[in-house]
């Protein structure tokens, strides 16, 4: 046991050895502008990803108005189906009524 609390130490000696060292310091060195540039190649990549996302968006909104129109056509159909068959309903329920009155049997006259 005694070596483990040994070995404790002189790792907290290391540590300290290693925080109290002195670190290099970069080098002074000049970089050319040139070369750390993106260049004509660099701006005719960055050019085809912009215009690759324009079009994108553009066909995104396009097939999403699309999808839009057709709900909102879908939903017409409907309804005008829907009012067709209630105005049938409509039609016999009164052809019914007309059919049940029957003014000849009149006890009446």
């Amino acid at each position: 046991m005694r070596s483990s609390a040994g070995q404790g130490t002189r790792m907290h000696h290391g540590v300290w050895l290693l925080a109290t060292s002195a670190t290099p310091s970069p080098s002074a060195t000049t970089v050319d502008p040139n070369l750390v540039t993106p260049g004509p190649w660099g701006f005719a990549v960055i050019a085809l990803i912009g215009f690759a996302v324009i079009a994108l968006v553009w066909d995104m909104l396009r097939r999403i108005r699309r999808g839009r129109y057709r709900a909102e056509v879908r939903e017409q159909l409907d309804a005008e189906a829907l009012a067709d068959r209630q105005g049938a309903a409509a039609e016999r329920d009164s052809e019914t009524d007309d059919e049940d009155v029957d003014t000849d049997d009149d006890p009446g006259r």
